[in-house]
């Protein structure tokens, strides 16, 4: 399945269902040119990091670079306050902190997995803007079957239950298309730490 927003369409749309939301995608929750100014923005402002890690027999760079925010960081970029705010209009949920990914151009990636569950809050949603380029996320089925292929459009929000992440997995996949830069704000409610 291809789920792509028209550019007058912007309805939510239920890719996967659960007792706990399951995976919606929203699109056109801010304006592209909102989601392009964001972008402009946060890019120099975010501490971005480059990571290395074992894969098979040798060591790998992760194709992508990462950064992570405390939402309540005094010194976080303000443009988080106003991206935190446009998520919470489509999932509300007591966010405490914010992955951010960034996807230079059709070569950065990464593969289907599913988020780690032991530090996230349960029954609190996992809800990704994005901004900058579109870009294609795979969701697929842990019990097998096809994976469904949809367009994050820049100013959309996809919505992910906690209980989606045992049932599913979700990737950027790499493209051969000249793609231009995108970038992903992942929400999440962490656990007090113990």
């Amino acid at each position: 399945m291809f789920v792509q927003s028209s550019l007058f369409a912007q309805e939510a749309v239920t890719l996967v269902s659960d007792a706990e939301g399951g995976i919606v995608y929203h699109p056109g929750v801010v304006t592209e040119a909102q989601a392009q100014a964001w972008y402009a923005a946060l890019r120099p402002q975010v501490p971005w990091r480059s990571e290395d890690r074992p894969m098979y027999d040798r060591i790998v760079a992760v194709p992508r670079l990462m950064a992570s925010v405390t939402l309540n960081d005094p010194t976080r970029p303000p443009e988080m306050d106003a991206a935190l705010a446009a998520v919470q209009s489509v999932a509300p949920a007591p966010y405490t902190r914010v992955g951010l990914n960034l996807y230079r151009d059709g070569r950065d990636s990464v593969a289907l997995h599913s988020d780690r569950l032991h530090d996230l809050a349960p029954r609190q949603p996992i809800s990704i803007l994005s901004l900058g380029a579109p870009r294609d996320m795979l969701i697929k089925p842990k019990a097998g079957g096809p994976a469904q292929r949809v367009r994050l459009e820049p100013g959309s929000v996809l919505v992910m239950s906690h209980a989606c992440q045992r049932t599913h997995e979700h990737g950027i996949p790499k493209s051969a298309e000249p793609l231009g830069p995108r970038m992903s704000l992942a929400f999440r409610v962490r656990c007090p730490a113990a």
